[in-house]
C-alpha cells in the first residue's frame, strides 16, 4: 500500500471507491498488506479474517457498479477496537475466558459503521476489560507506539490509536471513561472524539458480558480519526438514540457556537498543583491557544469553574470505581469491602477498594455532587465557549506491567506521581458528561506527540469540533510517525 494511498483521510478514501478509481477489494487488499509488513513491531491488529474481509469487499463493489446509493464509508475498510462486539468475528476485549468468543450480532457502534457501508478489517488491541491506560493482555499481548516501540501507545483504546498512526486504517471505533479515546489520540499524535454522554449508544460494548443492555456510567463509545473531518464523518454515523428511545427522539444537535474563530471565547486549564503536567505539554497547548489569540479568540488562562480540581476528580473516582465493577460478583464485592475497612486509609489501593464496594446510598450522594459540577460546567460555559487543557498529563510512558495500577509510578519531568494520575484530567471533564475533542499540537523534545483536549458545553460536540479543526489548521495536525515517513 503506498503511503500516500495509507495516510488518506476517511473521506478522500471514500471518494476514490465512489468515483471508481480503486476498488474496495483493492484498498482492503493494500490495507492487509501494510498491516502485514508492518505490524510486526507494534502488535496493534489482533484479529482478522482476511477471507470475510474480501468478500465484504467484493460485495462493496458490487453495489457500487449496480448504481445502489452508496453511505459514507462505502467500501472504506476500517479497523474496530476489539471490546465491540463484531459479528462473525472473534470479540475478546482481552480476556482470556473471551479468548474464543465469536459474536452472532454486531454491537450497535459497530452496526451503524456498517450500515455507513464500512468493511471491518480487523480488531485492535486493548487492556484487560478495557481497564488501563496502556495496552496489553495475555491473550494478545503488548501493543507498541509507532513513534516509538519502548512506550505504550496508551490506553484503552491504544491498538485503535496506533493503527491510525500506522496508516493501516483511516477510522476507528475507540471507547472512553477515563481517558481511553483521549488519551491514546494525544499518545499517537492523532484525533479521537470522547461524545457528550448518551450520545453515541454503546450497546453490544465488553465490558459487561456479552449480552448486557445497560451502559455503563461515564463510558462513551466515539470516533478516532486522523483528522478532525473523519471525527465529524464518524460522529455523524454513530451518534443518535438507541432504538427503544428513537421512538420518541431525535438527534439534532447544536451548531458550532461561534462562526468566526475572533468570537470565540477561550478558557485554558494548565496549571493544577495536584496533577502537575509536563512543561512540554503545557508549552504546546499554550502555543496553541496563542495561535487562537492571534487570529482574535478571546483566551483567557485564569478563568474556572466554581469548584476545585480535587473536588471534580473525587466525585469521579468514587463514580468510577462503582462503574467498573458492574459485573462483579457478591463475593468479589465483599472481598472488596473487607480490604476497604482493612487497608490503610490513605492508600490508592484501600480507597479503590472502596470505591468500587459503596453501597448505593453512597453511589446516590457521589451522583447529586456530580449533577452539582454539572450546574457549575453549565454556568461557567455561559461565559465561555470552550476550556483547552490535556488530555494527560504526560507524553507516552515507557511499557510498565510491573505492579498493579494502584501500585505503578509514572515520572512527569523526573518526578515520581501516581500512575493513576493519568485519569485526573480526562476524569474530570468524563464525569461531568461533557464532550472532549483532542487533537495533536506538536510533539516534545524527545519527538514524542503531544494533543489538547477540547472541552465544551454537555451536548454542544460541534463546538469542541469546530474549535479542533480550527487549532488543527494552525497547528499543521497529523504528522506521520517517523519511521512512516
Amino acid at each position: 500500500m503506498s503511503t500516500d494511498l495509507a495516510y488518506q483521510t476517511t473521506r478522500q478514501l471514500a471518494a476514490e471507491i465512489k468515483s471508481g478509481r480503486i476498488s474496495s477489494r483493492e484498498l482492503v487488499q493494500t490495507q492487509l498488506k501494510r498491516i502485514d509488513d508492518l505490524d510486526t513491531e507494534t502488535n496493534l491488529v489482533v484479529t482478522r479474517d482476511d477471507e470475510r474481509v474480501l468478500r465484504d469487499a467484493d460485495a462493496a463493489d458490487k453495489k457500487r457498479a449496480n448504481g445502489d446509493v452508496l453511505g459514507p464509508l462505502h467500501g472504506v475498510g476500517i479497523t474496530i477496537k476489539d471490546s465491540f462486539m463484531t459479528e462473525g468475528m472473534r470479540t475478546t476485549s482481552g480476556a482470556p475466558e473471551l479468548s474464543k468468543f465469536v459474536p452472532e450480532s454486531d454491537s450497535l457502534p459497530v452496526a451503524r459503521y456498517k450500515e455507513a457501508g464500512a468493511v471491518i478489517l480487523g480488531k485492535t488491541n486493548l487492556p484487560l476489560y478495557a481497564g488501563d491506560a496502556q495496552s496489553y493482555n495475555e491473550v494478545f499481548g503488548t501493543s507498541s507506539n509507532p513513534w516509538d516501540t519502548s512506550r505504550t501507545p496508551g490506553g484503552s483504546s491504544g491498538g485503535s490509536a496506533g493503527a491510525l498512526a500506522s496508516g493501516f486504517t483511516p477510522l476507528e471505533l475507540g471507547s472512553d471513561i477515563g481517558g481511553s479515546i483521549r488519551g491514546p489520540a494525544t499518545h499517537c499524535g492523532v484525533t479521537g472524539h470522547k461524545p457528550s454522554y448518551g450520545l453515541v449508544p454503546a450497546l453490544g460494548q465488553i465490558p459487561g458480558p456479552p449480552g448486557t443492555l445497560s451502559q455503563a456510567d461515564i463510558a462513551v463509545a466515539g470516533p478516532m480519526g486522523r483528522t478532525v473531518d473523519d471525527l465529524e464523518i464518524g460522529l455523524g454515523i454513530l451518534a443518535g438514540p438507541d432504538p427503544w428511545n428513537a421512538k420518541a427522539y431525535r438527534l439534532d444537535l447544536k451548531p458550532p457556537r461561534c462562526l468566526k474563530t475572533s468570537e470565540y471565547r477561550v478558557a485554558v486549564w494548565l496549571d493544577e498543583e495536584s496533577c502537575p503536567i509536563e512543561e512540554d505539554v503545557r508549552r504546546l497547548i499554550l502555543s496553541a491557544a496563542e495561535a487562537l489569540q492571534g487570529v482574535g479568540a478571546r483566551v483567557n488562562l485564569e478563568a474556572r469553574p466554581d469548584f476545585t480540581f480535587t473536588e471534580a476528580v473525587s466525585v469521579f473516582d468514587r463514580l468510577l470505581g462503582a462503574a467498573m465493577c458492574g459485573g462483579f460478583s457478591r463475593q468479589q464485592i465483599e472481598d472488596l469491602a473487607a480490604k476497604g475497612v482493612a487497608g490503610d486509609s490513605a492508600s490508592a489501593r484501600t480507597l479503590a477498594a472502596q470505591h468500587a464496594s459503596q453501597r448505593h446510598r453512597a453511589w446516590l450522594s457521589s451522583n447529586e455532587k456530580r449533577l452539582q459540577l454539572r450546574a457549575k460546567w453549565e454556568s461557567f460555559f455561559e461565559d465561555w465557549d470552550v476550556v483547552l487543557m490535556p488530555a494527560m498529563p504526560t507524553a507516552a510512558i515507557p511499557h510498565d506491567h510491573s505492579h498493579p495500577m494502584v501500585e505503578r509510578r509514572i515520572l512527569v519531568d523526573g518526578v515520581e506521581r501516581p500512575y493513576i494520575d493519568q485519569l485526573k484530567w480526562a476524569g474530570l471533564v468524563g464525569v461531568a458528561f461533557l464532550p472532549a475533542t483532542v487533537v495533536p499540537v506538536g510533539t516534545n523534545e524527545k519527538g514524542l506527540p503531544i494533543g489538547v483536549q477540547v472541552v465544551g458545553p454537555f451536548l454542544e460536540d460541534l463546538t469542541t469540533l469546530d474549535v479542533a479543526r480550527r487549532i488543527e489548521s494552525n497547528s499543521g495536525g497529523f504528522k506521520r510517525p517517523p519511521r512512516f515517513s
